[in-house]
């Protein structure tokens, strides 16, 4: 694993997803408290290999990609958050899932926060953009507490979405 990919911030460790992280994504991607409300709902095991494997290899063409999200103190997983190109042509998209136990405690905005910056200053990315349903109040306080402006608003399986973006000039993207 590149250590450059490697995100410490002031509570949690950010490190890109691995095979040793499967338990822990199939835990939480099947569990409906979590994922129900996430693009393409709760997984089972065949589904989140697959998308582990995808993940992995994203991380060596793109230079960015999903993360685990462990408490810096002890190492409890926590959740995931990532960079991942959106299926819908939207683009790059950051996203973020946590356990409901680490939720509440500013956790989403720190991890989700420090995968912005990255993929802004270490990936180069001039646009990111983050959706999130308009009833997801927690998420979309998440988006704009870092700096994402809603852009845009779409329909998505019945559900209405707003469309955040974080915009940066070429010149400040990158290393």
């Amino acid at each position: 694993m590149n250590p450059f990919w490697i995100i410490h911030t002031g509570r949690l460790v950010l490190t890109p997803v691995s095979g040793g992280d499967l338990a822990d994504l199939q835990a939480i991607k099947s569990d409906p408290r979590v994922f129900a409300i996430m693009l393409g709902g709760v997984r089972n095991r065949a589904q989140v290999s697959e998308e582990l494997a995808h993940d992995i290899v994203a991380w060596s063409i793109n230079g960015y990609g999903i993360w685990v999200i462990r408490e810096a103190e002890g190492g409890r997983f926590a959740g995931l958050t990532g960079l991942e190109e959106r299926p819908d042509g939207r683009g790059v998209a950051l996203r973020f899932a946590l356990w409901s136990e680490a939720q509440g405690r500013g956790f989403a905005r720190e991890a989700a926060g420090a995968a912005l910056r990255f993929g802004h200053d270490r990936a180069g990315l001039t646009r990111i953009v983050a959706v999130a349903r308009e009833s997801n109040f927690a998420s979309r306080t998440v988006l704009g507490g870092i700096g994402m402006s809603p852009c845009d608003c779409f329909e998505q399986n019945g559900h209405r979405m707003v469309l955040y973006e974080s915009c940066v000039p070429a010149r400040e993207a990158g290393w």
